[in-house]
């Protein structure tokens, strides 16, 4: 008799590795490197750093984070800072962890010793867009590859009832900047996962300027057909990479480990 390989059927089976859609990101943009490079560094007569540094420098930052290694980022604090002011309009709640100041033009925020000033009109504008979603909406997969089973997790930003919204925040931006980012793909596969066939994805852009910022969106749609080998080939070459650099993985979580287990 063929089992049918409900959610529960799946939970049940042991997953041979763990993965988050920002690791595929930064894997993606390891083995991007020298395409990368030359958009950033290729008409520069002297480059601050060579296109093999460069490889190297991406090559370590995928490490650091499937090692979940600490970092300092200015950038990404206040993204994530300016994230949760969206959420907390979006909610109509305060902050648990960072301290917001609201005036009739700007919102203060403070937050691990760093201070930034957001436009109100702009987390308005934005939160309003966003309006009635579950923020932080937690998921999880199960897909089975030619090395087994993965387990695939992560927090999509915003679900809407036929949506899925992510925002970025961004010094510079270019149209479609993030089509190689693999967020528009695994959320609406763990949704249609889970039986939930949301496959509009829209990415909600915010360039930061001197005075507030502009916004953009970058709307994809979910089709299995084309999308899930996709998904399927990226996993089975990060799966092949993880094994390749095994010996420099210290956070086995990727490998359904704990630290001490063989």
């Amino acid at each position: 008799m063929k089992m049918k390989f409900t959610l529960k059927n799946w939970k049940m089976r042991q997953p041979n590795y763990n993965i988050y859609p920002s690791l595929l990101d930064a894997f993606g943009s390891y083995i991007n490197s020298s395409q990368i490079y030359q958009e950033y560094y290729g008409f520069a007569e002297e480059p601050a750093i060579s296109e093999d540094q460069f490889e190297q420098q991406k090559y370590q930052d995928l490490i650091n984070k499937i090692n979940r290694v600490p970092f300092e980022s200015e950038a990404a604090d206040k993204g994530t800072m300016f994230n949760e002011v969206i959420d907390c309009i979006v909610e109509n709640r305060k902050s648990k962890e960072m301290a917001f100041v609201s005036t009739t033009t700007e919102i203060d925020a403070i937050w691990k010793d760093r201070h930034f000033t957001f436009n109100l009109q702009d987390c308005k504008t934005i939160a309003k867009a966003v309006k009635g979603a579950i923020c932080q909406n937690y998921q999880e997969g199960f897909l089975q590859t030619k090395y087994g089973v993965v387990k695939i997790y992560g927090y999509s930003d915003f679900l809407l009832p036929f949506r899925v919204v992510d925002l970025k925040t961004t010094g510079k931006y270019f149209a479609f900047k993030f089509r190689n980012n693999w967020q528009h793909i695994v959320y609406p596969f763990l949704l249609h996962f889970n039986g939930n066939f949301v496959s509009d994805f829209t990415y909600l852009i915010y360039k930061w300027t001197k005075t507030g910022g502009e916004i953009f969106e970058e709307e994809y749609t979910y089709e299995e057909i084309r999308d899930l080998p996709k998904l399927i080939d990226i996993i089975e070459q990060f799966i092949e990479f993880l094994e390749a650099n095994r010996d420099k993985i210290t956070d086995l979580k990727i490998f359904n480990l704990q630290k001490g287990t063989t």
